[in-house]
């Protein structure tokens, strides 16, 4: 058979791939987007900047000047590496590349962010998912035993969790840390809004730990721009696998402006913490419905219908993350991505209506 399905891994033809559904004409609360735009002083200086660009030209292939504006963004220490990526998403890829021994498992606990397990299947790593309690906490028992039964070459966590918001205890990770035999990658891309909750002084400290971040959720989703912080040695191993010019210079330079003006993005992300807040609330004051706490810039809820209510605010212009049926532990959740006031109101006003 020289068709895909006589080519393709069956591993591959097995997945579903991630799928975006469309948006378009709704209130759009279901992929964790900064709802703000960018102040229109800003975006004028962006298309002056951006105009002047030589797309005819490669990318620089080391990107020293957007490195050193995330070092300064960020506050990432001299001593530490950065690999950057097409997205997170690339980068996670790299670095199950760079560990798809024949035979070796990729660890993560469950709920999850998808491409956790899609990244090691597609590399031909072995997937072990360690469920998460019925109120999403950690595990550690869990976890640790399968450590000692799997040994995984590389164990993914994310800090705080996607989809359940949740931040795992710090010292319970580190102990993670220690007792694996393998890289630990923590994925950070939620940092913004965890009030300061982050492992980056931990890198360096251990030799198998590494931190991946990204600008998306920040209000930069488009320019699609990841970075691992790693120390040396890690990082090395993964440029080998980085490829050439992976970061555009259209992006590079947006990413370069706006992380300049730091203090916009910081406003945004303060109005959205403040938004995280007003939501929590009217979801606790809703009926039958169990809110889930949250350090990230969407909130988790069961809800006793999430089908019906998912297809109700359809109906009523807003699109939201239905989870029924993604994991045993999400029957009937639902996540809404923190947008605007008016969005947020919006929401809950439907969200009455539906559960009424």
């Amino acid at each position: 058979m020289k068709d895909a399905a006589g080519l393709v891994r069956p591993e591959i033809r097995a997945l579903e791939g991630y799928h975006v559904p469309p948006a378009e004409g709704l209130v759009k609360l279901d992929a964790m987007e900064n709802p703000y735009a960018l102040p229109p002083e800003l975006a004028a200086e962006m298309g002056e900047r951006l105009a002047a660009v030589a797309i005819n030209r490669y990318p620089h292939p080391g990107a020293p000047g957007l490195k050193a504006r995330l070092r300064e963004a960020f506050s990432i220490p001299a001593a530490l590496e950065l690999v950057l990526g097409n997205g997170s998403d690339e980068v996670l890829q790299i670095i199950a590349l760079a560990l798809a021994r024949p035979g070796a498992t990729v660890l993560s606990v469950e709920p999850a962010f998808a491409m956790f397990r899609l990244g090691a299947v597609a590399v031909g790593l072995r997937y072990a998912g360690v469920d998460l309690r019925a109120d999403f906490t950690l595990d550690e028992a869990a976890v640790m035993e399968a450590i000692a039964r799997h040994q995984p070459a590389l164990t993914w966590i994310a800090y705080p969790n996607n989809p359940t918001g949740n931040l795992f205890p710090r010292e319970a990770i580190l102990r993670i840390v220690a007792a694996s035999p393998g890289l630990v990658a923590v994925d950070e891309a939620y940092f913004p809004f965890a009030g300061g909750a982050t492992l980056l002084p931990e890198v360096g400290r251990h030799p198998n730990l590494v931190l991946v971040r990204t600008v998306s959720k920040l209000g930069l989703a488009g320019l699609r721009l990841g970075f691992a912080i790693a120390p040396p040695d890690w990082a090395r191993e993964f440029e080998k696998l980085r490829l050439p010019y992976n970061v555009n210079v259209l992006s590079a330079a947006a990413a370069d402006l706006v992380l300049s003006r730091r203090e916009v993005l910081d406003r945004q992300t303060e109005r959205i913490v403040e938004e995280r807040a007003r939501l929590e609330a009217a979801l606790d004051a809703l009926p039958r419905v169990q809110r889930f706490p949250s350090s990230a810039n969407f909130v988790l809820a069961r809800l006793p219908d999430a089908p019906g209510a998912f297809e109700g605010l359809r109906g009523r212009g807003i699109l939201v993350r239905n989870l029924h049926g993604s994991h045993k532990l999400l029957s009937n959740c639902l996540r809404f991505t923190i947008g605007t006031p008016e969005e947020n109101t919006r929401l809950v006003a439907a969200l009455t209506d539906i559960l009424a």
